[in-house]
């Protein structure tokens, strides 16, 4: 069997798959992670899952995400979400910028990408799914990381920096997490963490802006503010708090997360990048089922890594080829999606699967 896909799960998991096999069924939530470029690596196993496993499914299907999370959450949530995906990954590879990368051009850039494969029309397939309840998260800021002058953002930075490297707790001084969600939305499906979280349905009026200001990367972009229906404040990247998110069900939920992954662990927050000890396992991943290209397939890609945002800076201004690398990226790891829809349906998940360390 090929090694191309790691399929990782956590022990109540572990042993359903090993006794039961995988079914569309047994997943009630889906988490998707920041990670900008990094998606490309799982566009193939998004577009699989979303475009053919989950075809024919009724019941309620959650969704948490952050960043490009959230947006790959919005295109499989679309009617046509194997188009919305192919939209998404074009409209995102096909970036342009001429020398340095400035503020105003990713901003450009970033209205250019929802523009494309966020339509008016996409957003009303979203809030009417029949089965598919979005949610997404921003970071409202708290203090100084919510000034738009770069210099004192700077500064609030390092302030959340040295407060998370005391404790993780510590960061609701600097962010409060607020949760965009469809109108059905279950928000006591997933267990909350250390932070509080603040409920905002989502609507025509406030949806581009709320994903907009789930992707907002500090000290990148500009903070979005007036957001409709929730508290006032600057909001950033959902990133900050849920790099990766890391959630656990509800106990009265009997079945579980699946994780599309670009990496075989899982980081909490964005400033928690540089602790290893932080990495989620144990009861954390209990009930979670993780998807991610294997170390030995990562090597095969273009550059030998996972496409990732500073291939900007590495290939800046030679655009065509960064284009080209990463489009192969994204052709190339199509054949993780074919891997996992075989395994799940032919049983020989059972034998790929591996526990959590």
């Amino acid at each position: 069997m090929s090694d191309n896909l790691t399929i990782l799960a956590g022990r109540t998991a572990y042993r359903h798959i090993k006794e039961n096999g995988l079914s569309s069924d047994d997943i009630d939530a889906m988490l998707g992670a920041s990670g900008a470029a990094k998606w490309l690596s799982i566009y193939g196993i998004d577009s699989a899952i979303f475009s053919q496993w989950f075809s024919g499914r009724t019941r309620p299907l959650h969704l948490f995400g952050t960043s490009i999370g959230a947006w790959k959450f919005a295109a499989a949530a679309q009617n046509n979400c194997q188009e919305a995906f192919d939209r998404l990954k074009h409209a995102y590879i096909h970036q342009h910028y001429k020398g340095r990368v400035l503020a105003v051009e990713i901003a450009r850039e970033t209205r250019r990408i929802m523009n494309e494969f966020l339509t008016h029309q996409a957003i009303d397939e979203i809030l009417n799914h029949p089965w598919i309840r979005i949610g997404f998260s921003s970071a409202r800021c708290k203090g100084l990381i919510g000034s738009k002058h770069s210099s004192v953002q700077a500064m609030g930075v390092g302030q959340a920096f040295a407060l998370n490297a005391i404790s993780r707790k510590l960061q609701r001084f600097c962010f409060e997490r607020v949760l965009f969600h469809h109108p059905q939305y279950d928000t006591g499906l997933l267990e909350e963490n250390i932070f509080s979280t603040t409920p905002i349905p989502l609507d025509r009026k406030n949806f581009s802006q709320a994903i907009l200001a789930s992707g907002s990367i500090p000290m990148v972009m500009a903070g979005v503010t007036h957001i409709a229906g929730a508290p006032e404040g600057t909001y950033r990247d959902g990133g900050l708090l849920d790099y990766h998110p890391a959630f656990s069900l509800n106990p009265e939920q009997t079945g579980f997360i699946l994780y599309p992954h670009f990496y075989t662990q899982l980081t909490p927050g964005w400033f928690d990048k540089k602790f290893s000890n932080r990495r989620l396992k144990g009861k954390a991943v209990d009930r979670m089922i993780l998807l991610a290209p294997s170390p030995e397939f990562v090597c095969t890609l273009p550059f030998g890594r996972i496409p990732d945002r500073r291939d900007f800076i590495r290939l800046m201004g030679r655009d065509n080829e960064r284009i080209q690398a990463w489009n192969k990226a994204a052709e190339m790891c199509k054949v993780l999606g074919y891997e996992f829809m075989e395994a799940a349906e032919s049983g020989s998940i059972k034998n790929k699967v591996k526990k959590f360390d």
